[in-house]
């Protein structure tokens, strides 16, 4: 991966709180709780899900810096959507979380040195990640999810 498409990955890594902020911030409480019919989670699920993603992933990101090939703990995403703190808590909470841990995040991506994203750790079910998959993982998902909210949201107000 080029210097440069590390330079964008962290970036859309930094946009991603207000983005997501700027898309909740006008729902409704309804909007917030009606699914889809072809996704499982709410806009709310999903808000706090990426939360719950992130701060794993930045957590993982500080193991394989301070620790020789790690193995990464997995969690079960849909046990953890359906959690009540996951149906019932407000975006906002997770907002100011994505707050937090992206600006950290960030920071931490941005001092590392070349040797440092080759760096790695054993995932039970992905096999071996480093921090540049990792990089490229998290700005996905950041991406993948926000294309969610947009596709429930539209499904709600179909034209």
């Amino acid at each position: 991966m080029t210097a440069d498409t590390r330079r964008e990955r962290i970036a859309r890594l930094a946009a991603l709180p207000e983005e997501l902020a700027d898309a909740l911030g006008r729902l409704s409480e309804a909007q917030l709780d009606t699914p889809a019919e072809d996704d499982p989670w709410t806009i709310r699920q999903v808000a706090h899900h990426i939360a719950d993603s992130h701060m794993n992933a930045f957590i993982r990101t500080k193991l394989i810096l301070t620790e020789k090939h790690p193995t990464l703990k997995p969690y079960d995403q849909d046990a953890w959507a359906v959690l009540p703190d996951t149906i019932t808590m407000p975006v906002e909470a997770s907002l100011a979380i994505l707050r937090g841990v992206h600006a950290r995040w960030v920071t931490l991506w941005e001092s590392l040195d070349e040797a440092d994203w080759s760096r790695g750790a054993q995932h039970p079910e992905n096999g071996t990640v480093t921090l540049e998959s990792m990089l490229q993982t998290y700005a996905r998902h950041s991406d993948e999810h926000m294309d969610q909210l947009r596709r429930i949201l539209a499904s709600q107000n179909p034209e």
